[in-house]
Order: C-alpha cells, then sequence, then structure tokens
C-alpha cells in the first residue's frame, strides 16, 4: 500500500518539513528549555544604553535596560533564539516580570537616574507583573517618576483600551510611557490619537543611514511631525554615526540612541561615568 494511503488508513498526518525544519524546530524548542531553566535559577541580568539628548549628547536623558537572559556556563542567550516563541505565553510574562523587578531595583539603588524597562501589553493582565509593580512603588514611591515603560507599538495596537486605561492609571502616579518602535507598523497612526504616550521611539529601520537615504530622511521627518502635534518625545533608535546624528539633529528629534553613544553594558554606565569624571579630577 502506498505511503499516502498508509497516512489516511491510520489518521497519520505526512511530515513534509525539511530536515532543516526539523533541525530549526528542536534548535528553538532547546532554547526555550534554556530560558526557562534560566528563569527558575534567575540567570538574568540588565544591560543598560544611554539615551542621549540630542543638542547636547554628552547629557543623558535616561538609559533603557535591556533584559539579558544567561545559559549554565554564563553565556547570553541570543534573543532571537526564544523571543518569537514566548511573546504569546507564560514565558513572556516571567521575562517581563523580572526585567521590571531588576529595573526598580535599580531605580531604588541609584536615585539619580531614569530608567525605562519592556514590557508587552499582555503584561498587564497578569498578576504577577502588577504584583511586582505595586510592590515596587510601594518601597520606593518617588520611583514611580523615574520609570518609563516601553510597550511596543504591535503589542498596542492588540488591546488598545486596556492599554490606554493601564496608561492613565499610571501616568497619575507620575510613570511615562514610550510607544517603542514607533513606525513600525500601520496601525498606530489609527490609535495614535486615543493613547497618551510621553514619548515614541522611532524605529531603527527608518534611522540608518539617514543621512543619506532621501525616503527614510522624509518619513523620519514626517513621524516626528506626528509626535510633536500630540505633545510627545521623540527617541530616534539605531543610531549608528556621526552623519545620522547629526541629521537628526536638525529635523527635531529630542533624544538619540544607538552604539553611537554607547552600546548595552551590563556594567552600569552612570558609575563607569562618574568613575572616570573621578579620574580626571
Amino acid at each position: 500500500m502506498p505511503s499516502h494511503d498508509l497516512a489516511r488508513e491510520y489518521a497519520i498526518e505526512p511530515d513534509f518539513r525539511s530536515p532543516l525544519d526539523a533541525a530549526a524546530e528542536e534548535q528553538r524548542r532547546d532554547a526555550l528549555k534554556m530560558v526557562r531553566a534560566a528563569l527558575d535559577e534567575r540567570r538574568c541580568l540588565l544591560a543598560y544604553q544611554p539615551v542621549v539628548q540630542a543638542r547636547m549628547p554628552k547629557r543623558v536623558a535616561f538609559y533603557e535596560g535591556l533584559m539579558r537572559i544567561l545559559d549554565h556556563t554564563g553565556r547570553i542567550i541570543p534573543a532571537r533564539d526564544f523571543i518569537g516563541a514566548v511573546e504569546t505565553n507564560e514565558l513572556g510574562r516571567r521575562i517581563d516580570c523580572l526585567a521590571l523587578e531588576l529595573g526598580l531595583a535599580t531605580l531604588a539603588h541609584e536615585p539619580s537616574i531614569r530608567l525605562s524597562i519592556n514590557m508587552s501589553a499582555r503584561s498587564i493582565g497578569f498578576p504577577d507583573w502588577l504584583a511586582t509593580l505595586e510592590r515596587g512603588l510601594r518601597y520606593k514611591p518617588d520611583i514611580a517618576e523615574r520609570l518609563i515603560l516601553e510597550i511596543t507599538e504591535s503589542s498596542a495596537m492588540i488591546m488598545p483600551d486596556l492599554v490606554t486605561n493601564f496608561m492613565l492609571d499610571m501616568q497619575e502616579r507620575g510613570i511615562c510611557f514610550a510607544l517603542d518602535d514607533f513606525g513600525a507598523g500601520y496601525t498606530a497612526f489609527r490609535y495614535l490619537k486615543d493613547f497618551y504616550f510621553d514619548i515614541v521611539k522611532i524605529d531603527g529601520t527608518f534611522i540608518r543611514d539617514i543621512g543619506h537615504e532621501p525616503d527614510n530622511h522624509v518619513l523620519v521627518q514626517a513621524l516626528v511631525s506626528i509626535a510633536r502635534h500630540f505633545d510627545m518625545f521623540t527617541v530616534a533608535e539605531a543610531v549608528e554615526n556621526a552623519d545620522d546624528a547629526r541629521a537628526l539633529v536638525q529635523m527635531g528629534v529630542d533624544c538619540l540612541q544607538g552604539y553611537h553613544f554607547g552600546a548595552p553594558s551590563t556594567k552600569a554606565p552612570w558609575k563607569v561615568s562618574q568613575l572616570k569624571r573621578e579620574r580626571a579630577g
């Protein structure tokens, strides 16, 4: 009997995956297993990247705290290996919880800085995440004025009403909100007037080589104009060279973030800067 007849008789789904697909799936499962183990053992930390004032780039407006997850050897597990698979499930919520917990602890120990922490809109309804936020704010109420919560555009659009209500409640307590990856999805323009984001972070795909790409220049200028219309502070992501930085300053972008101004570092950059000043003095 032909193999496809056997499959039909015994209700067996023929496996049309290629060896490469099977290997990729196995790799994904292994990465998720590593992530779960790392979270269980709290093998994670934040890497901090400066966001500088556009016209005074030596002045840091705030830092973004980026979650880093480590395997059992201490090696960082690349986010691309797992982030797509965890975004919609319990592991994604646990990552958000730990990132928030670490960020709140950093703010509690460093009263001189402001810090942004990434989150998914899905975490708003996750009890452990909300409990982590409330615990941190009770411990140090002044933290709220130095905390920025970054929500990706794609995540915010999934549940706009929930996000809007949550933002209004938290803004009354002093927390700021940033719309991450602004411009990456067209739906933002439809809902933008209903949101009350304090900051928009323009997606890096529009920023790279903006000094030499007329199309990107026009698009970013439009995004800056939209943000300004809604009284939102603008941050350009992925600024990698002086030419791009110069073009963005001329366009009126408020803040710049990227490797040109500093790579994410697990060593607190504000302490490194202070040490350099002390040595210079």
